[in-house]
Order: structure tokens, then sequence, then C-alpha cells
């Protein structure tokens, strides 16, 4: 990674070897994605009036932290799932508890995860013990949508700004989450890969014929701030575009798509008819699975813009792109590449952060 430089014009990208390394595989664990906002869900989807304690597996089949969400009221908690006698997990499956109890020796909690009853336990001394209790993580909440890490360096008020100011006006909690078109997707390829691809328009006219067809590729913009890529997408021949209102930082602009990427794996792309929500979940060094969440605030505008449709191309598109880099990538005679500094301004930013935690 020493060839990564803050100056694109004489940085390089990442080694070929980035993307196979094993050892720097198991280090992203402990210095990507545990220290980074990882996204959990909806929460709205999530609780109903039979739910109240949701458990999840953080990254399942990467890190695969057992967690659950509670609810009393209208307060929601993330706490380990792990009970604190032996290691068994406490929730196994959604439900509605009054409290939780370890189903192998009944140790009981609390739904703040305060630790309450331990039976058979009168004559171990010093007891209970601080520890004894659930740990709980700390839950930041965009919009209905929830997000936690297991050892946070970032600020999340730094995303919540940033949206606030660019799309706050599109008044995000009266979306609906659209089902039917919503979608996982496995890739074959690295997880950084496909943000690879994600963060630069560099390939919309060679690989997406219709979305180029849609925008003006000559004012395409890349904006890198903190932990942060934002490309803006302006309108041609006739696509729709926002309703900015004045005051706004892009009032009297014809935009028709911002396309947000949060550090390290979460992506919202909003368009006039809503928003489609992008998580990047790593799986393997070699398979990585892409969740599509739609929310739709215009049908018409949808269904004039052929949202789904676009959007499953595309997707398609990227993937036949990003797993013919993995492949090509084991070359013996390929071992970097050069960024252009005009169109790749979002990949060297990505890159430059990776480096950054890496190197801690």
């Amino acid at each position: 990674m020493n060839k990564v430089l803050e100056n694109i014009s004489q940085s390089a990208t990442l080694p070929a070897d980035f993307y196979f390394d094993a050892a720097l595989w198991e280090q992203m664990k402990e210095a990507v994605f545990a220290k980074s906002w990882q996204y959990i869900g909806d929460e709205q989807r999530i609780f109903n009036v039979a739910i109240n304690t949701y458990p999840f597996f953080l990254l399942e089949k990467y890190i695969e932290e057992p967690l659950m969400l509670t609810k009393e009221e209208d307060e929601v908690r993330c706490l380990s799932n792990v009970c604190t006698h032996r290691g068994f997990i406490v929730a196994h499956h959604p439900g509605k508890n009054r409290k939780l109890t370890c189903a192998y020796h009944g140790r009981r909690f609390n739904l703040e995860g305060k630790f309450e009853f331990m039976p058979e336990f009168k004559e171990v001394e010093n007891f209970p013990r601080p520890c004894e209790h659930l740990h709980q993580l700390p839950l930041k909440k965009w919009s209905k949508f929830l997000f936690t890490s297991l050892e946070p360096t970032l600020d999340f008020s730094e995303m919540l700004e940033e949206l606030d100011t660019r799309v706050g006006f599109l008044n995000i909690d009266d979306f609906e989450f659209a089902p039917e078109y919503s979608k996982t997707y496995n890739v074959q390829s690295h997880w950084a890969l496909y943000i690879d691809n994600y963060l630069e328009g560099f390939h919309i006219p060679f690989v997406h014929p219709t979305l180029n067809g849609m925008l003006d590729y000559g004012r395409y913009d890349t904006i890198c701030d903190g932990h942060m890529v934002l490309q803006v997408g302006y309108a041609d021949k006739g696509t729709e575009t926002f309703d900015i209102p004045e005051g706004h930082p892009d009032y009297g602009k014809d935009i028709s798509a911002y396309y947000y990427w949060f550090y390290p794996n979460f992506m919202l792309n909003f368009y006039p008819w809503g928003v489609q929500l992008n998580i990047v979940r790593p799986y393997t060094p070699n398979f990585t699975k892409v969740e599509f969440l739609y929310y739709i605030k215009d049908r018409e505008i949808w269904d004039r813009m052929s949202g789904d449709q676009i959007g499953e191309k595309t997707q398609q598109e990227d993937e036949w792109v990003v797993e013919g880099v993995q492949k090509g990538l084991r070359s013996r005679f390929y071992t970097d590449g050069r960024f252009s500094a005009k169109r790749e301004a979002g990949v060297h930013h990505f890159h430059r952060l990776l480096k950054h935690y890496l190197s801690q």
C-alpha cells in the first residue's frame, strides 16, 4: 500500500495482492469493520406489536458478532446476545419477551440487559460482578434506520449533518419500503472491489449505456469529505430532477441523483422517486453479498423512470465488471494501476482511508 499517496496525480491504486492477502482480510475485521458504523435495519420493519426482541449477527459469516435489539416503549437498545455465565446465545428468535432468560442455565436479564437472577448461585462469593450484565453497544439512528458499532472511532454525526444538509428536504421518514423490488445479490468478488467500482462514474459511458443516457457525464461531480464520498448526477435529455428548495446548496441545478458512500460499506442512492440503500457485506475474499433496499416516495415518478428495471440492469452490469476485475487481478502481469485525477477521486479517497486504518 506504499504507492497509495495523498496526491492523486502521483498515487497508484491498492496493489493486486491486497484483495487476496489472508492476513489483511483478518486485520480488516478489527481495523475497518469493528470500528465503523454498521447498518442493522429499519426499526419500523424490525419491531411490530408482536416483537420487542430481535437477535441478529453483525456481519454474518465475517465478524459474526451475536447481538440483539430490545425495545421498551419507544426506547431501543443494542445488547450483546451472549449470556455472561457460560457464553450461550440468549435470544434465538425474534419475539415478545418480558425478560431475557438464558435457556442453558436459567440466568435472567431485563430488557435493558441488566442481570437479575441466577439459580444455584447462593454460595458464590463476590457475585454478581458488574460484568454479569449484558454489554450494551452504542445505537444510532437516521430516520427509521438503525446503526451500531463494536468499537466506534468515527463520529456518526458526520453522516447525519451531511444528509440533513443535502437531502433533508426530501422528508425520508415518509418514504415507503418496497419489498417487491428489494433484493440481495451474490457477487463473486472481494467486497472492496465492489466499493471501488461504485465510487467512480468513469465507467458509466462504457458499462452502463441506459444510465449514461439519463446523466450528463460531462457534469458528473465527485465530492470527497471525511469518511464520505458524494457523486452528483446531473440530468440529461429530459430526465426527472429533484425539486430543490431555495437556500439549498444545489438550488437551481438540474440534479437527478445523489450517490452517497459512507465508509466502509454503506451506500444511499437518492433519486426523485425515493432512495435505494446498498449494504455491502463481506463473506470471503472472493464472495460478497450486496443488499438493495428500495424506499419509494413518489410512485408516479418511479413508474416514469422505471426504477427497478434500471437498478437491476445497472447491478448486473456492475457485477460483470467487478467479477471480471477479481479474475484479472490474479494475473502475474498486473501489480497496480494509476488513477484518473479527474474521474477517480472517490476510489483514491477510499484507498487512502483503508491505508490509514490498516496502518494504525
